[in-house]
């Protein structure tokens, strides 16, 4: 039986079996691909041009595309060179970069997503001291904390994760290098230190989900309280895109790593892979721009052409 150290390369999931099919695949990956560049790409652009948004809300916002960047290339760029190339192949050391810059981009967004939530509950219920508590020093440091807890929270399960033994064959069953289906590839009696670093990671993100919820009962029965219909919209438009993103975000990923094995099953397996790593930094500037008219009005203003009116 093959071990870590015979392995050199990992078999990833084949799309379809057809040339036409794994084409069709290239294509749609493709268009989603640029898609979420192109839509990020903006509120880079947006937020880092305007001066009007160079604000906290929209600082955390910004770190948001750039995650959203990052973790789509992760993965749709090897997804996609694959069904062009009609391969499988991934090479030992590759699946584990896709594995770390994966890991490291999502366990940063979910942390800076956390900070959004942080952001509204002051600016919404303590709006007298958000100056104070989410001053720009303040606001980089909550940053780095992100970024910092997403590269130790990556380096700790991919090393995990690479140090067990691999006791059956090198076929993953999933399009990308994910967790569960590594660790079952390896000896069914060695991975349990991998187990109780998926909890600890768990135990993180549950802690993370419930500030995220008291922070927004507290929200809402803030905006409840608005005598201002007015007050109450605005509020509600920035409050809502951000917990469509997280409960996608979370509702997805939870499924992907905690779902029963009895419902386990490849095409389920991508579904769920699909909606989490990938939906997301798709859709994420569309949810994010669909109510803020600050947003749009900064994107019209840095590309007027895409909003010209033909006769």
């Amino acid at each position: 039986m093959p071990n870590s150290s015979s392995v050199s390369e990992f078999l990833l999931l084949a799309f379809a079996d057809t040339r036409e099919l794994q084409l069709l695949h290239f294509a749609l990956f493709l268009g989603i691909y640029l898609a979420a560049l192109l839509g990020n790409g903006l509120i880079l652009s947006a937020v880092a041009c305007d001066h009007r948004l160079h604000t906290p809300m929209y600082f955390f916002l910004l770190n948001l595309a750039l995650l959203d960047v990052g973790s789509i290339s992760t993965t749709l760029p090897k997804a996609m060179a694959n069904a062009l190339w009609d391969t499988r192949a991934i090479s030992y050391q590759g699946c584990a970069a896709q594995l770390f810059f994966f890991l490291f981009c999502i366990s940063a967004e979910y942390y800076n997503l956390t900070i959004m939530a942080y952001d509204r509950y002051i600016a919404i219920c303590k709006p007298l001291h958000y100056g104070s508590l989410l001053g720009s020093r303040a606001c980089a440091q909550m940053a780095a904390a992100a970024w910092g807890s997403g590269f130790l929270n990556a380096v700790l399960l991919t090393a995990t994760t690479f140090s067990l033994p691999l006791c059956h064959s090198n076929a993953v069953d999933q399009f990308f290098c994910e967790i569960p289906h590594i660790l079952k590839l390896s000896c069914s009696e060695s991975y349990l230190r991998e187990v109780w670093a998926v909890l600890f990671s768990i135990f993180l993100a549950f802690g993370c989900f419930i500030f995220i919820v008291f922070s927004y009962v507290q929200i809402f029965r803030a905006v409840l309280r608005m005598p201002s219909e007015q007050g109450r919209h605005k509020a509600f438009s920035t409050c809502l895109p951000h917990l469509a993103v997280v409960s996608l975000f979370l509702s997805t990923g939870i499924f992907s790593y905690l779902k029963p094995p009895s419902i386990s099953s490849p095409s389920l397996d991508l579904v769920v892979a699909l909606l989490y790593s990938v939906v997301p930094p798709a859709v994420n500037p569309l949810i994010y721009s669909m109510r803020n008219q600050d947003l749009k009005d900064a994107v019209r203003k840095l590309f007027p052409y895409m909003f010209l009116k033909h006769p």
